[in-house]
């Protein structure tokens, strides 16, 4: 029997130039990360911790004092970029401005994540929504969507790629919101969809799998070792 597999994505979150733990969207909780994988919670040697689990081409990062309207973490990008087989990033940075956006998609190792939590209107999506390398996220701090209405409610302005981000579930082990995941994966057509928040190891992955999600946003339990490297070899696509 064939292994279902969903693409598994590391978080790197940044704050202050290093890699912290979330949990449940409490940001001003965030410290940084202790993980056995790295002697520091520096982001390239987080990075290259996750990397001896399993060769990830991708880690997707939320830049915490871009989001809160403060200084990007440049600095941490570059080095996630010097890294010895440079990967892609998936990078939220609070973008809700088009000059930015325009330049980040200009670049060919960022994909650039449009947080529905950082838009006043619809207008920067729909002006960018054709182009390859967007992606959406559509965020959940709780049961409720956070973000213009005219985003969630209009499908036709989703891109390609969409994550579906539950802050709530994010680092409490709680599993992802697979009501809401199977929902939004009806209406989103073939677009792919990607899980972020909750996920706990191998089960869940699977579950994932069989509802046709197409990613999944990952950290706790690679951290924490549930999700071990023969599991990911398994099933990654």
């Amino acid at each position: 029997m064939e292994v279902e597999t969903v693409r598994i994505i590391p978080v790197l979150d940044l704050k202050d130039g290093q890699v912290v733990h979330a949990r449940k969207g409490q940001r001003d909780l965030y410290r940084p990360i202790e993980t056995p994988l790295s002697p520091t919670s520096e982001p390239a040697s987080v990075a290259a911790g996750l990397r001896s689990l399993y060769p990830f081409p991708t880690f997707y990062i939320a830049d915490l004092n871009a989001i809160a309207g403060g200084l990007p973490n440049d600095e941490a990008l570059a080095a996630l970029r010097g890294m010895k087989l440079q990967p892609q990033l998936w990078v939220d940075a609070g973008i809700a401005e088009s000059g930015p956006l325009a330049a980040a998609l200009e670049k060919p190792w960022l994909r650039p994540v449009l947080g529905t939590e950082s838009q006043k209107d619809a207008w920067l999506l729909a002006r960018f929504a054709g182009h390859p390398n967007l992606i959406l996220s559509l965020d959940f701090p709780g049961a409720d969507f956070h973000g213009p209405a005219g985003i969630f409610d209009n499908v036709d302005l989703w891109p390609q790629t969409v994550i579906v981000m539950t802050l709530a579930r994010v680092g409490a082990a709680g599993g992802p919101d697979f009501e809401r995941l199977q929902a939004i994966k009806a209406r989103a057509g073939k677009r792919a969809i990607i899980a972020a928040g909750g996920v706990r190891g191998a089960d869940d992955i699977r579950s994932l799998a069989e509802l046709g999600i197409d990613g999944a946003l990952v950290a706790t339990c690679l951290h924490s070792g549930t999700l071990t490297p023969d599991q990911i070899k398994t099933l990654h696509s």
